[in-house]
């Protein structure tokens, strides 16, 4: 067995009592790339809103992504430590979100502005679908710069050491290089699992979505696409990813909690691809800017 060496630090700029983490830079990278796709999409005429009315939305759905990641988290992931310190919701710091609970959030900010703009609300979601994955994307690199949510052991050529896995040993970052240069550390290579997600859930999910979408499609249509690949996606990658260790497996030795979260999209995003047979298709439609709120 045998692979690379991956050597990380979580933070890149310390600045006084405050330090900027890598999973917060991608957050914002992920968050600015969307909103300047979205507006381009909006400038296109895909969905009939002027540009400030589109700023709003970003922004709803931002704190819907974050509210809702992380006390999607702790209701999934960390249930034991909400109940038995509900204060520990607002420990952001100490990291924990989850994507099915920032979808929700996501969902939820999406049906409260569609409601005040008297649009449908899947038209919405069907706009912010292709948006989402650049996120995603930058999500999981921001888990292999951290190290973290790695995959099990693997003897494939591609596996990767992570110093964070191993620190039962007791050992320095220094000692651990050494180890690994000296060969000891050649059956510790794991399936750089944030990598797998990172290209699918990222790279692979927006390039067909983004596709998809170019032109008009029946309302439902690219939601229901949405939900049915990354559902399958990450179904497919719980497969080789270590679960969370508050967790485990749930059954039979191999089920995670991400996957029986995963199910549920894989059915909805059936069943909205079958309702978009029969619906209808917003047609593109610029909003001029002088044009007031409905």
């Amino acid at each position: 067995m045998g692979g690379g060496y991956l050597l990380t630090k979580a933070t890149v700029l310390p600045l006084g009592p405050i330090a900027v983490h890598w999973y917060g830079i991608m957050y914002l990278a992920g968050f600015a790339g969307a909103w300047w796709l979205g507006q381009r999409r909006r400038a296109a005429g895909r969905l009939p809103v002027t540009s400030d009315q589109f700023s709003d939305l970003a922004f709803y759905v931002m704190l819907g992504v974050v509210i809702g990641g992380r006390i999607g988290y702790m209701l999934f992931y960390n249930t034991a430590e909400l109940i038995a310190h509900p204060l520990s919701l607002f420990r952001v710091w100490e990291g924990g979100m989850s994507f099915h609970g920032g979808l929700l959030g996501v969902l939820a900010a999406g049906l409260w502005w569609s409601h005040k703009r008297k649009l449908h609300f899947f038209d919405v979601i069907d706009f912010v679908a292709p948006l989402v994955p650049i996120g995603l994307g930058l999500g999981r690199l921001g888990n292999f710069i951290n190290g973290e949510l790695w995959g099990g052991l693997t003897d494939k050529p591609w596996g990767m050491i992570f110093p964070s896995a191993l620190e039962s040993l007791g050992k320095t970052t220094d000692e651990l290089h050494g180890m690994y240069l000296a060969g000891q550390l050649n059956d510790q290579a794991r399936h750089p699992s944030m990598l797998y997600e990172f290209a699918l859930e990222g790279v692979v999910l927006f390039l067909v979505l983004w596709i998809y979408s170019r032109k008009p499609r029946p309302r439902y249509a690219v939601s229901g696409l949405f939900a049915l690949l990354y559902g399958i996606f990450r179904f497919a990658v719980e497969f080789v990813r270590v679960p969370d260790v508050q967790l485990g497996y749930l059954a039979f030795g191999w089920v995670t909690m991400g996957q029986i979260l995963s199910l549920p999209l894989i059915a909805a995003g059936l069943f909205l691809l079958w309702l978009s047979r029969r619906s209808p298709t917003l047609q593109p439609r610029v909003v001029d800017e002088s044009e007031e709120a409905a």
